[in-house]
């Protein structure tokens, strides 16, 4: 008989790509992650994972295992939603891990409508980047993840996680005081080309996204300075550092002073947010409720960009 919980080491080993990273993010010891997979390789008679200099993977026979323990996995998360409303679930804990502007644009709303209307629902929150909140749903450390599409982000067809859209945002480009561009209304990323660049370390999302603009406008962006912290790209910027792209609801309520903001010419970057939730878990009667609050809180944000 084959155990839950060895599927779901089988699953954070493919997701992490060594035994050290997976055992981590659960909270284990690299050895008992090993024993734990030895097991289930001898309760399944195959060769599962193969280690090598640069990691894990799994075999063809893990491949076809992780598929099935996907469904199982997401099945046994039905379970437990279907079994926590039989015993009413009107009160608990939810964890969301979701990115700063994330917090403040959807996830506070959403935790302040649940005080008045479930107010049995307490939400935890951490602040994690998307590329880092996915795997923290995956591995159980959270309940709900706020991310944003990224290269490589799990698909909506992904059978580990349902994913609820949130809202979709522009990045505006932000400028030096006093640049040539900043004469327009409006500004073509090719003139960009250039230019000294600020953007957010390698692995953020939005550094993905100002990368993928760049390279659709024909260049490279050379960057000197890495920040994840938009205030500190503003400042940069207003010491005529270089240039920038940043999510347009970063700069609200930001000191823009020593800076000039222009939207970017054409079809703009865009930041994609959504909601993740391991499958099966949506219907929990603890995360139901938060999921359709991050959707109200997220309205404004989808009404604006239909406009």
């Amino acid at each position: 008989m084959i155990e839950a919980r060895r599927l779901h080491i089988l699953r954070a080993v493919a997701d992490h790509r060594t035994v050290t990273a997976a055992a981590a993010a659960l909270y284990l010891t690299p050895s008992a992650v090993s024993q734990q997979l030895a097991a289930l390789e001898q309760e399944t008679g195959h060769r599962l994972v193969e280690r090598s200099a640069r990691g894990a993977r799994l075999t063809p026979a893990g491949e076809i295992l992780l598929s099935h323990a996907n469904a199982v996995l997401a099945q046994l998360e039905r379970a437990e939603a279907e079994l926590a409303a039989y015993g009413s679930g009107d009160a608990g804990t939810v964890t969301v891990a979701a990115f700063a502007t994330g917090i403040g644009l959807v996830v506070a709303p959403a935790i302040a409508a649940l005080a008045r209307t479930a107010p049995g629902i307490r939400v935890r929150v951490r602040d994690a980047e998307g590329d880092e909140s996915l795997l923290m749903v995956l591995d159980r450390q959270v309940d709900v993840a706020v991310a944003v599409e990224y290269r490589g982000a799990p698909g909506e067809d992904d059978a580990r996680l349902t994913r609820v859209p949130l809202y979709a945002e522009p990045f505006d480009a932000v400028l030096p005081p006093g640049h040539p561009l900043a004469a327009g209304e409006r500004v073509a990323l090719g003139d960009l080309a250039k230019d000294i660049w600020i953007g957010q370390s390698a692995g953020n999302p939005c550094h993905d996204v100002t990368v993928l603009a760049c390279e659709y406008a024909g260049f490279a962006p050379r960057f000197a300075h890495v920040s994840d912290d938009f205030r500190a790209v503003a400042a940069l910027a207003s010491a005529a550092a270089g240039v920038a792209l940043v999510p347009r609801s970063a700069l609200r309520g930001m000191d823009l002073s020593g800076v000039e903001v222009r939207p970017v010419d054409g079809v703009a970057p865009t930041r994609r947010v959504f909601a993740a939730v391991r499958r099966g878990a949506e219907e929990h009667p603890l995360i139901s409720p938060l999921l359709t609050e991050l959707r109200t809180a997220a309205a404004p944000e989808r009404a604006e960009a239909a406009h």
